[in-house]
């Protein structure tokens, strides 16, 4: 079992960045390929970012391209999601997950661990 804890959200004004980390107990990620999600008021969760269990490959969803940065420290059994230029738009609760088998997905489903979830707010 891997339990996941999000940190570094808060209240930022458009422009800005934060950078978010997820810390992993329980067991090592680091065979894990670790993604972020967000669930925007009203809205389904969706994929953001997701990083293989080397840090090899990256995929993020159009809306953060060139925004977001996904990555990992194994050694500290974390991942971060540096957010930067925030867009109102970008206010949700984002997510952690882990992902234990096969090919590095952006599908929630195939996600086995999940964080709490911290809430992100960009003002206008």
């Amino acid at each position: 079992q891997v339990h996941l804890v999000e940190s570094g959200g808060g209240l930022v004004q458009a422009g800005g960045s934060l950078r978010l980390s997820c810390a992993a107990s329980g067991r090592t990620i680091s065979t894990y390929h670790m993604g972020w999600f967000r669930q925007a008021p009203g809205k389904e969760r969706a994929f953001v970012a997701v990083i293989r269990w080397s840090g090899g490959i990256t995929y993020y969803a159009d809306s953060v391209k060139g925004r977001f940065t996904i990555s990992r420290d194994n050694a500290k059994n974390t991942v971060y999601l540096q957010m930067n230029s925030l867009r109102p738009e970008d206010t949700a609760v984002y997510y952690c997950a882990a992902d234990r088998f096969g090919a590095v997905s952006r599908f929630e489903a195939d996600f086995d661990f999940w964080g709490q979830g911290i809430q992100v707010t960009v003002s206008s």
